[in-house]
Formats: structure tokens, C-alpha cells, sequence
């Protein structure tokens, strides 16, 4: 058995196909199928169901191929400490964001990455908190930020900040003229929300649940951005990260923005990672530059400008 066997392994199992499988390892599929025959007499089992249009994992397949990533991410940690210890800034770093922060947060500490790290080269993956986990778990990223709580006794985490939530309404809502409002004032109202596997909209379905609102069940978004032009198309209200509303992105017209007074709606981010990682160290470093946000960036903005910075509407001029 040898490492390149394995990798051959959780190709097939990723791609389900031989033939694909093979050219994502860069070699001929008899060859790639020859190799995964032999590790199952070698291991005197059969891991792969093979069928004239369908390949699929035996029970023991899913499992070994299981053990197999853990090997081979083993492996390649062991090769990153050891190119980290005579250069830890330099190397490669798999980074997993979900993508209702992503966009907002990343063009904003990028940059300070860059400057303090310039020759690490940082891959970005967005998915969802749960593929996300799940990447994290079986060696596929070094590193996921994600939104509190996660219960994983295996992951270490670092905190980064909270940001809180804004209420955004379209200008003809009963709410639109107000500077402020409490979280009680959510109550029999309808959010437009997310649709399933993005914590966000678990975190709105909490705040739901709090105040008494509830969800626009007619209608599921697929981004924060449709959520965004939802509103503005006066389809309905929703929460909006506070990262969300920051320049440079654009907030379309006839959309008013409201801070919460008193118990703040929020959500906490924090920096994830295995604790067997031989990259612990160097993480630890990374995740204080994403902790050096701007607190300006996470700052309710000014109601007034708020309400000035969206353009009024034409009766209005």
C-alpha cells in the first residue's frame, strides 16, 4: 500500500467515475484502476461498486476511503511543518468562508494579509457552514471561518469579532421613518429569509423566534444580494449583516436601513481549525489579522446618513 494508491482511491471516490478520476490524478484510467484493483487485494475487500454507468463505494469503501483522507492530510501537514519551519510565512493555506460573509469581509483583510504575509499563497473556498465542516474535518481545508456555535471537540477555534444585524425595509414600510427600532417591534412582522444550509438564515430564524416575527414562507433566496434586491423591489423586510452594508457595496434605492437599540441582534465569527494541525501555530497568527478589523466596519452606521445616503424617491425631488 502506498500514499499514492490512496490518493488514487479518493479521486474516484470524489468523482465517482474512473474515467475522471484519472485525469484529475494526470494518469491513464487503466492505469488508475489497476492500482485501486490491487489495494482492494490488498486489503482483501471490495471498496468500489462497479456498474456500466454508476460508480459507488461499499460500505467498508466509504469508510476506508474515510481513513485514507486522514492519511493523506496527515502526510501533507507533516510536508507543510516541515516547510513552515524554515519559512512559516510562506507556503499554501486552504481557507473556507461562508458565503453570506465572504464577499463583505475578505476585500477588507486581504490586503493586510498580503502585507504581512506576501509570499503565502491563500486559497479561498466558499460553501456553506456545513460543507465547509465537513471539508475541514476530513483534511480538505487548513481553516474555515464560520459563525458560533460549532461543537466539534476535534477543532480548535479563535474568536474574530460580532457584527450585528440591521433591519432592511423598503421606504413605504410602516418602519421606514424611524431612526431606530427594538427588537420587539419585529413582532408579527414577516422576514424574507435565506433559503436551507446557510446559517444566516438559522441566525434570522433565532431572531424570528425572539421577537415574535416570522418567515415569508412564499419565498426562499438563494443569496443576500436577491434578499437585498427583495426588499427593494418592496417584496418584503429582512436582516442584514452589518459588513453587508458597507461601502464599497452598493445599497440599491428605496431601501432604508435600521440599527437595533437595546439587545442587539448579531452573530459571532470565529476562525477554525483541527487541533492536530501541524499549521496551529502559524493560524493562530493569521487569525489576529483577521481580528484587526476596523471596528468602524462592524459600527452601526449614523441613522440620519443612513436614511441620506439612499437617494429619496422621484416624487420626492
Amino acid at each position: 500500500m502506498n500514499l499514492r494508491d490512496l490518493k488514487y482511491l479518493i479521486a474516484v471516490a470524489d468523482h465517482r467515475h474512473f474515467g475522471r478520476a484519472a485525469a484529475a490524478s494526470f494518469v491513464s484510467q487503466p492505469t488508475l484502476s489497476t492500482q485501486v484493483r490491487k489495494l482492494e487485494e490488498e486489503l482483501g475487500v471490495s471498496l468500489i461498486e462497479r456498474a456500466p454507468r454508476k460508480v459507488m463505494l461499499t460500505p467498508i469503501g466509504v469508510e476506508i476511503v474515510e481513513r485514507a483522507r486522514r492519511v493523506v492530510s496527515e502526510i501533507e501537514q507533516m510536508k507543510e511543518a516541515a516547510r513552515r519551519s524554515q519559512r512559516p510565512e510562506a507556503g499554501v493555506v486552504r481557507l473556507g468562508i461562508f458565503p453570506t460573509l465572504g464577499p463583505y469581509l475578505l476585500p477588507h483583510v486581504i490586503p493586510p494579509i498580503r502585507d504581512r504575509y506576501p509570499d503565502l499563497q491563500l486559497l479561498l473556498v466558499e460553501e456553506k457552514s456545513d460543507e465547509l465542516l465537513a471539508r475541514l474535518r476530513d483534511g480538505r481545508l487548513d481553516a474555515a471561518i464560520l459563525a458560533l456555535p460549532v461543537h466539534d471537540d476535534q477543532l480548535h477555534h479563535e474568536f474574530l469579532f460580532e457584527e450585528p444585524f440591521l433591519l432592511a425595509v423598503p421606504e413605504s414600510h410602516r418602519l421606514a421613518g424611524q431612526a431606530t427600532l427594538g427588537i420587539d417591534e419585529l413582532a408579527s412582522e414577516n422576514l424574507l429569509l435565506l433559503e436551507d444550509g446557510h446559517c444566516l438564515r438559522r441566525q434570522t430564524l433565532d431572531v424570528c423566534h425572539l421577537a415574535g416575527a416570522h418567515e415569508k414562507s412564499e419565498f426562499r433566496a438563494t443569496s443576500l444580494e436577491t434578499l437585498r434586491q427583495m426588499v427593494a423591489a418592496n417584496v418584503g423586510i429582512t436582516l442584514l449583516p452589518a459588513l453587508a452594508v458597507q461601502p464599497p457595496v452598493a445599497q440599491p434605492r428605496h431601501i432604508r436601513l435600521l440599527p437595533f437599540t437595546g439587545a442587539q441582534p448579531s452573530r459571532q465569527i470565529a476562525m477554525f481549525w483541527r487541533r492536530s494541525s501541524a499549521m496551529s501555530e502559524f493560524l493562530a497568527g493569521l487569525a489576529t489579522v483577521f481580528r484587526a478589523l476596523p471596528s468602524s466596519l462592524l459600527a452601526l452606521p449614523d441613522p440620519d446618513s443612513a436614511r441620506a445616503a439612499t437617494p429619496p424617491p422621484p416624487d420626492m425631488l
